[in-house]
């Protein structure tokens, strides 16, 4: 009620405040409609009243009335008296123009057929007077405005970032016009540069196109540039790569917009463009899969994802939820990124028929009851422990979550005519010297055993892990096998994940948001990196390839200098490394490598479809020794016994070189090879 009260007391004074404006401006129409034909005689003859012919005088002065109310009439009908001069504009001038004609035909004809004739100059500059007095005091108020505005935008650009646009077609033009619009921008366009020498030396919208990515440096020092947008949705990502690199050395704070506008680009805004991410100064061609391959693979099978809410499960979750699964399963331990994850999926795919489960893959009765009640088709197994100094600290627990809980799971799904079970492994399964890395390869190694017993009809011999008794909760309940399982065993490996939890990035880029330092194991440390949405989709496209037994090995392209990366971050952001935010070696950490192998020497590979993944050769071990192995693994593992656990698990994994209390640090042949193009 009271927002009704005061909806109609602002219309009331609206209303008032126009119908002042309109008697204001009719007024005026009265007296200009007079003055301007008695202003025309008066010129006519030499300024000089007493010179004005009486006869001439006296129809002016009989004829002012009459002409007067058609002035109004003829005006009222145009909407001259309505109209919002505050945004006057071309049709409001064009019926000012109008109305004039009108009114000076009507003029002519009816004072010399009422009174007499009057002289042609006295027409002539009394139509002149009218339409200029009656254009005056319409636009005089928009020209007022006009300058008040054009002040106002002098001092805002007086506090205006100055900016370099990179991109003068046309979504830098949409970008230019959005931002001269915005009554609030803090930013203004000071010169553009376009690789199109056709271009150089044009203006759009008064900013100049000064040339081509060799002068960004000598511009951005000319016109003393504060930030670079650069808006080229059609560049390939080697392009916008080298662009990125030039600017990064100015020191500017650097956006950039989406390849995504490439498509649409009437909805660029100020707003469309974003922070530079790293991941865009790597320069890698976006990754390819065969949706359909994958589609057809997914569709209509019930899928489950285990650690389905960290960073590469959720992941796997989106893309597996496009492909309309008949079912999908969300196992995590964690609650709140379970739950986070199913709220994303219930909301961008309605129809998805979705279950999200708590629950640990080292518990093996709630691992079974999970299976024997959804009977998955599908399992992709990404459940692990993954930071490599905490498990160093915590050996057992490495060895229980992702070997012992690997086990388990692999055996559910086993038991319980899975279809297909596939492992995320890591790069740093490959000559493990740390705990974690170690653990992934048993992870290896046991869904081998699992694919080599099953193709060789002793899948009995896969019993379940048992413990002693007060670890009962955790013992599996064996279950007969009366035909030969159909499970498909395989894993797939690749590196580190741009942006996953833990990461290197974020953690930079909180230190750079704290003002430093940012802390660098070494100087020399490289790695290899592919974005999640990469990486969930080279998995998924894997798991379409595999027959049994394979190990999926993600081609992650040239490696990068962590020191490089940390650099770059720094100068995304504007500032300065060593001088704006300083760089801190604190050393390798306890299990930590200077580099990350893909593969382990004496494996081979084999190409697929997708060249960007391979499949490396297995590397022959005793599975029946192996397999007695992970039972005292299991047992030193929950008995806590962590100095038994290394040294078993050097038994087990000939390759695990555990690391000295610094890291290893050695530098071979393939480090070298790896360093040399981490730094070109």
């Amino acid at each position: 009620m009271e927002r009704q009260k005061s909806s109609c007391k602002r219309t009331t004074k609206l209303f008032e405040k126009w119908r002042l404006v309109a008697a204001f401006l009719i007024l005026y129409d009265l007296v200009v409609a007079a003055g301007s034909f008695f202003l025309a005689l008066w010129i006519r003859f030499d300024c000089q009243y007493t010179a004005i012919p009486v006869h001439y005088f006296q129809s002016w002065l009989s004829f002012a009335p009459i002409y007067a109310i058609a002035v109004v009439l003829v005006f009222w009908k145009s909407h001259l008296y309505q109209s919002i001069w505050k945004f006057a504009s071309f049709v409001e001038l064009e019926r000012i123009s109008v109305a004039t004609v009108i009114l000076a035909v009507f003029h002519m004809v009816f004072i010399t057929a009422l009174f007499c004739r009057m002289p042609i100059t006295y027409y002539i500059i009394g139509f002149f007077f009218q339409y200029l007095f009656t254009v005056l005091v319409r636009f005089t108020y928009r020209f007022i405005l006009l300058e008040r505005g054009k002040r106002r935008k002098a001092e805002q650009n007086a506090l205006a970032s100055r900016v370099m646009l990179i991109g003068a077609g046309t979504a830098g033009q949409m970008l230019l016009r959005d931002l001269h619009r915005a009554k609030d921008s803090t930013n203004r366009v000071l010169c553009i540069i376009d690789d199109d020498e056709n271009k150089w030396g044009r203006f759009i919208d008064g900013v100049p196109i000064v040339g081509g990515r060799e002068q960004i440096l000598l511009n951005v020092e000319k016109y003393k540039i504060e930030k670079i947008f650069l808006v080229i949705p059609s560049a390939t990502p080697e392009q916008r790569r080298d662009i990125l690199d030039i600017c990064k050395e100015t020191g500017c704070e650097l956006k950039n917009l989406p390849s995504s506008y490439c498509m649409v680009p009437d909805s660029i805004t100020a707003s469309s463009v974003v922070d530079v991410d790293v991941e865009d100064l790597l320069g890698r061609a976006a990754v390819k899969v065969d949706m359909e391959e994958i589609c057809n693979f997914i569709a209509d099978k019930v899928i489950l994802v285990t650690g389905g809410g960290g960073s590469i499960g959720s992941e796997l979750c989106r893309q597996i939820a496009e492909h309309h699964p008949k079912k999908l399963i969300v196992f995590d331990i964690y609650e709140n990124n379970a739950h986070a994850i199913g709220l994303e999926l219930r909301d961008k795919f309605p129809a998805l028929d979705l279950e999200v489960l708590i629950g640990s893959v080292r518990d093996s009765r709630r691992i079974g009851q999970v299976f024997a009640k959804y009977k998955p088709d599908v399992v992709y197994h990404a459940a692990a422990h993954k930071h490599v100094p905490l498990m160093e600290d915590s050996p057992c627990e490495s060895i229980k979550n992702n070997a012992i809980g690997t086990y388990k799971t692999a055996y559910a799904a086993m038991t319980n005519g899975c279809k297909r079970f596939v492992l995320i492994s890591t790069d740093k399964a490959v000559n493990p010297t740390n705990i974690m890395g170690a653990s992934k390869r048993l992870c290896e190694m046991i869904v081998q055993s699992f694919d080599r017993k099953i193709r060789d009809g002793r899948a009995g011999d896969l019993c379940p892990l048992r413990l002693h008794s007060e670890e009962a909760d955790y013992a599996m309940p064996a279950i007969s096998l009366t035909e030969k399982p159909a499970t498909e065993f395989v894993a797939v490996r690749f590196g580190n994940v741009l942006g996953s939890n833990g990461s290197v990035i974020p953690r930079f880029k909180e230190q750079i948001a704290k003002g430093g330092p940012v802390t660098v194991t070494h100087p020399d440390i490289i790695r290899y990196f592919m974005t999640i949405p990469e990486a969930a989709s080279l998995v998924l496209q894997a798991g379409t390839y595999a027959a049994g037994g394979e190990i999926f090995v993600l081609d992650m392209g040239s490696p990068v200098k962590i020191d490089t990366l940390a650099r770059n971050l720094i100068l995304l952001s504007g500032l300065r490394p060593d001088v704006d935010i300083k760089i801190s070696y604190t050393g390798l950490r306890p299990g930590e490598k200077l580099y990350e192998e893909k593969l382990m020497s004496e494996e081979g590979l084999r190409t697929t479809p997708n060249r960007l993944i391979h499949i490396g050769s297995p590397i022959p071990f005793d599975t029946d020794e192996f397999l007695e192995q992970l039972g005292l693994l299991m047992i030193a593992a929950y008995d806590g016994e962590e100095d038994m656990i290394r040294s078993l698990v050097s038994q087990a994994v000939p390759t695990y070189r555990p690391a000295g209390k610094h890291g290893s640090e050695e530098k071979g042949a393939a480090y070298e090879q790896q360093l040399a193009s981490a730094n070109s």
